[in-house]
């Protein structure tokens, strides 16, 4: 796998805006294939030497959706805690996806984040990858005043993760990987309505709680600001430019 260098690297940046979770979905796939596609075609024609000093396109997409609880692959369909009907009454979209991690929730305030990359452009593995992820959150959170913390035992970003009591998650995260190209990414809660949470165990999870920006400081939060502080975090962390 290529070193990870200081050179940075181009991607093409996208505001989705407000977009219902299955379309945001077949759009990825079809990035996704686009860019599977390409890398295949590259070392089939370069071999892997001329590969490697190549740059495949890649994207960054950024997003709302509308209310949909997603259940990764290796989810239980036991924490969504009411039924489908129900979920549809509501206007609830439910999908089963091929991500990683188990039920989670999106809607209207949080800020969704899909990176189409391709890892052996960064000379990461996927549990680098995702470490990475929780860096650009936590660079993000600090903005607004919150100090998010790592999990070793449970993805995403955390407050107050040491404290089992207090323990709530802010950020989750759950990703596909194929041919070191990536697929679905992370979820910040910013001023998200966090009651639809009450329907699900939040990835899993039956003992700890879930907040948002807006929760914890206390006041709206302009979903551009942190947009604008997400991409600049991105940038440093990945070394990515747009």
């Amino acid at each position: 796998m290529r070193e990870l260098t200081g050179v940075m690297k181009r991607v093409e940046f996208q505001n989705l805006g407000r977009i219902r979770y299955k379309d945001a979905w077949d759009y990825q796939q079809k990035l996704f294939d686009l860019v599977v596609n390409e890398k295949i075609d590259m070392k089939g024609k370069e071999g892997l030497e001329g590969f490697s000093e190549k740059s495949l396109k890649q994207y960054l997409l950024f997003c709302e959706h509308e209310h949909v609880f997603t259940i990764g692959k290796s989810g239980n369909r036991q924490n969504l805690l009411i039924a489908r009907h129900l979920c549809e009454s509501r206007n609830i979209d439910l999908h089963e996806i091929d991500r990683g991690g188990d039920i989670t929730y999106h809607g209207p305030g949080q800020l969704v984040v899909y990176p189409i990359i391709d890892l052996e452009e960064y000379g990461i593995g996927i549990k680098k990858y995702i470490s990475m992820l929780e860096d650009v959150v936590i660079k993000t959170l600090k903005h607004f005043g919150l100090e998010g913390d790592k999990d070793e035992k449970a993805m995403g970003v955390w407050i107050d993760s040491k404290d089992p009591v207090k323990a709530r998650k802010i950020c989750a995260i759950g990703v596909r990987v194929s041919r070191f190209v990536t697929m679905h990414g992370l979820a910040l809660n910013v001023n998200t309505d966090l009651s639809y949470f009450d329907y699900i165990n939040p990835c899993g999870f039956t003992d700890r709680g879930v907040t948002s920006i807006e929760k914890e400081v206390n006041r709206k939060i302009d979903m551009n600001d942190v947009s604008e502080r997400m991409k600049e975090a991105f940038a440093e962390v990945f070394g990515m430019t747009y």
